[in-house]
């Protein structure tokens, strides 16, 4: 009864011994931007966010990698955004070919093209510019971070899924506001919802975190949400933080909210439990002493990604681990139900997107009854006909 786990420890033992060994160094870098306090204190940023995503990575691929021969070191770096070139240039000039970046669009952007030029894999964890999965893509840039249109359609599925066809489309007046609200229009033409009233919510500066900041919202969110035409659900678009939470209890007509208020859409949450999560959440926690933020979880992934690619493919070279991620036999286990892969036009990685509110997952998508012809998964943002991304041809 005993003869397979036998044969299993002989498996892992021969291959340790033929294995080569490999020293897998990597480097996240993190941006951090002056901004202004949340509107909640429990969306203070913890001082390792991020962080303690790759430090639960690396113990994660030194589990297996520890039978192979392998060996994992990521190094942390948090700068501000002036000392972000010289950082990059010291990480280069350190070696490391393999490097995890949390930074905005620009930055990434300009980064990215430092690597290139020392045949460097940049990962993408935090900014969600879909042009940068579009024109602005890299071939030496994966996206571990979803797109604001993946976001935008996962919202936009569930809706309609629920038959709430009709939408109140109210969005923020600052630049990644914009960008956001585009994609949620994008999303109702894409997937046959009707914006019923498309209104701008002006950022003033008068309703975030302050002793009257309530005071405020509640006095203007009602003024400025009457003589609405009929409408389902209302849809927020406020990436900025400035209102979008305080609208499921401030609104003129009470209706479900979405997107950036009430049901949000997230790569993960400390809540989440299905397919094997709490063992996930389990080892964060005990590792950290604290929930884990989707930033921990999609720089968890990244690093992931790479010791997949470095115990299958067998090696850390950027272009062996690129190439292998792009591959049809790559594929991971993620806690979300079904294994993530890599879109090989521009590099996202295609995975479920969680719709939360604030205690539990509610609901997943892609949903029921959306279907693709490679995947459901390519449901949810840019397929390949609509990205113009030439940089993975």
């Amino acid at each position: 009864m005993r003869i397979l786990p036998l044969f299993a420890a002989l498996f892992w033992c021969m291959s340790a011994v033929t294995a080569v060994a490999i020293e897998v160094k990597a480097t996240v870098l993190r941006i951090d931007y002056p901004s202004l306090l949340p509107i909640s204190r429990y969306d203070l940023k913890p001082d390792d966010l991020g962080f303690a995503g790759a430090a639960l990575g690396d113990e994660d691929n030194g589990t297996t990698g520890g039978f192979l021969g392998h060996t994992y070191e990521t190094a942390t770096v948090a700068v501000s955004p002036e000392e972000a070139d010289a950082a990059m240039e010291q990480i280069i000039a350190d070696g490391v070919r393999l490097i995890v970046l949390m930074a905005e669009a620009p930055d990434i952007l300009r980064l990215t093209d430092q690597a290139a030029e020392s045949g460097v894999l940049v990962f993408n964890v935090s900014a969600p510019d879909i042009n940068l999965r579009d024109v602005n893509c890299r071939g030496n840039l994966l996206h571990i971070a979803p797109s604001r249109a993946m976001t935008a359609d996962a919202v936009a599925q569930f809706a309609v899924w629920k038959k709430w066809g009709d939408w109140f489309l109210l969005a923020g007046s600052n630049p990644e506001d914009v960008k956001l609200a585009d994609a949620y229009r994008r999303a109702a033409t894409k997937f046959g919802a009707k914006i019923a009233e498309d209104r701008i919510f002006a950022d003033t500066g008068g309703s975030r975190r302050t002793d009257s900041g309530h005071v405020l919202v509640q006095r203007q969110l009602p003024l400025d949400t009457q003589d609405v035409r009929d409408h389902d659900v209302v849809i927020a678009a406020d990436e900025t933080d400035y209102f979008g939470r305080y609208l499921s209890y401030h609104l003129w007509i009470p209706r479900p909210v979405m997107g950036s208020g009430g049901l949000r859409p997230t790569t993960f949450h400390g809540a989440h439990e299905a397919w094997g999560a709490t063992q996930f959440q389990t080892r964060f926690e005990e590792l950290t002493g604290r929930y884990v933020r989707p930033e921990d979880y999609n720089t968890w992934l990244a690093l992931r990604v790479i010791g997949e690619a470095v115990t299958r493919a067998s090696t850390a070279d950027p272009d062996g681990v690129r190439d292998y991620a792009l591959s049809d036999e790559f594929e991971l286990a993620a806690f979300k139900g079904q294994k993530v892969t890599f879109r090989d036009w521009n590099g996202q990685l295609r995975q479920p997107i969680l719709l939360y509110d604030g205690s539990i997952t509610v609901s997943v998508s892609p949903q029921e009854g959306f279907l693709h012809q490679v995947s459901p998964l390519d449901t949810l943002g840019l397929d390949r006909t609509e990205s113009s991304c030439q940089a993975f041809e």
